[in-house]
């Protein structure tokens, strides 16, 4: 299987790894990004290289310009080109109210899961550009349905910042159609992770019409769709993984 070399940042647990494991199965190497859990990337590593697939793990903090340069470098580990990022990485942020919420919590949320997409975004575009001779590829941005409603309470800044990923999926998309790269973004609603452990998170997935949480798993599959060949004339578009809400 040489289909080229997906990154998924943020892979090393939750959405992240399940869309790791995804991509693997689907023939790709994956570079496994994380921050600080160098655990969970190993063994998401050991996970895939046990199944017969490629994956390496690359630590960098995707809000930092010189270890996402840094990381694109490293992302050539299988000899392969780059034809996907998926950006996944983010942080929840400070859980207060708006009056309560510190300015470098705000900060931080804003750059990682705003300005760190971006940032993987133009390394992508310059490894994967056909103009640039790349054979032209995927990205896909994991947003959420928070960024068309509102989202939990005292999570506003969250809910913003996944927004602002919708917002920039579809000016992208139109920006590098020419250079052979797609856009696109999921917006997953309530799914089974360590960030909707919370009272509110559980009351509001009984409350959507399929009355549940997601898992990890439904999201990595709409993924794999949104990077793979079938989605040939799909940019721009934003898939939300929500249950019905």
């Amino acid at each position: 299987m040489t289909n080229g070399t997906v990154l998924v940042t943020g892979g090393s647990r939750g959405i992240g790894a399940a869309i790791a494991t995804r991509l693997a199965q689907d023939g790709y190497g994956v570079v496994v990004n994380y921050a600080t859990d160098a655990e969970g990337a190993t063994a998401v590593v050991r996970e895939i290289s046990q199944a017969g697939g490629r994956a390496a793990a690359v630590r960098a903090d995707v809000a930092d310009a010189g270890q996402v340069a840094a990381m694109f470098e490293k992302a050539g580990a299988f000899g392969e080109p780059l034809v996907a990022l998926v950006n996944n990485a983010a942080s929840v942020g400070q859980e207060a109210p708006m009056q309560d919420q510190q300015a470098d919590a705000l900060n931080r949320v804003v750059q990682t899961n705003v300005v760190g997409p971006a940032l993987c975004a133009k390394h992508a575009i310059r490894a994967m550009s056909r103009k640039r001779g790349g054979v032209g590829g995927s990205i896909v941005n994991v947003a959420s349905v928070a960024g068309q409603t509102g989202g939990l309470p005292n999570l506003v800044p969250y809910s913003a910042t996944k927004g602002a990923v919708i917002a920039m999926t579809k000016g992208l998309a139109g920006e590098v159609a020419a250079d052979g790269i797609r856009v696109n973004s999921v917006s997953p609603g309530v799914i089974d992770t360590e960030m909707s452990n919370r009272p509110a998170a559980r009351q509001l997935a009984e409350s959507s019409p399929m009355g549940r949480m997601g898992h990890p798993a439904e999201v990595a599959a709409a993924v794999s769709f949104l990077v793979s060949d079938a989605a040939s004339f799909v940019t721009g578009t934003d898939l939300p993984v929500s249950g019905g809400r």
